[in-house]
């Protein structure tokens, strides 16, 4: 059986084959899911498992560990605070958003609460996808019903949307008369305050 080397600190194939499958994995993964993938013995698979489980221990980032039912590959309790700070810089990081998703985001954030039939009413065309696009990357979020016929949602901004746009509160926006003033246009306005533009209607 190939096992960890321990004078080369080489993993068979076994072990870099389970590695692999756990990096991968959004969820954790169960023993026998990963026996039958691999076409082995439960048994095996745990061996391997165990001797991951030692590779990492020793200085590594990530950590092996039991969830669930499953087996997932972690990072290091001792670097929570490192991992949590990064992955707030990474959140907040420059958004690829189409025109498209520009106009609908400040027609919702000029408007809110707002229906999704009244911001095609203002745009003039369909914006199903690119407000599904906003709500999946969290700069919109579903705010109720609206008390009408057929009780239709109701969309806002999100403190996402504010922290991105480096925002205090939706107060902070340009007003559309100081807009008017500068001559500059909604889509401008928001392409200013940090995020690019990429040609197509999704993000």
């Amino acid at each position: 059986m190939e096992r960890l080397d321990e004078k080369t600190n080489v993993m068979g194939l076994l072990e870099r084959q389970v590695e692999a499958m756990l990096f991968v994995s959004p969820q954790p993964v169960a023993t026998q899911e990963i026996a039958t993938h691999l076409g082995v013995s439960t048994k095996r698979v745990e061996e391997a498992v165990r001797t991951l489980k030692e590779v990492y221990a020793k200085d590594h980032g990530l950590t092996v560990l039991f969830e669930a039912g499953g087996w997932m590959l972690a990072t290091a309790p001792d670097l929570g605070d490192v991992v949590e700070s990064f992955a707030n810089t990474v959140s907040l990081q420059r958004v690829r958003l189409s025109r498209a998703a520009l106009e609908t985001l400040s027609v919702i954030a000029y408007n809110q609460p707002v229906t999704r039939s009244e911001i095609e009413e203002i745009r003039s065309v369909r914006c199903d996808r690119v407000v599904d696009t906003l709500l999946k990357h969290g700069l919109v979020r579903v705010a109720g019903r609206k008390k009408s016929v057929g009780s239709p949602l109701l969309f806002r901004t999100t403190e996402r949307f504010l922290e991105i746009f480096g925002l205090a509160s939706i107060s902070s926006l340009p007003t559309l008369e100081e807009l008017r003033e500068s001559g500059e246009d909604i889509h401008d306005a928001f392409s200013a305050l940090g995020v690019d533009e990429q040609e197509g209607e999704d993000v």
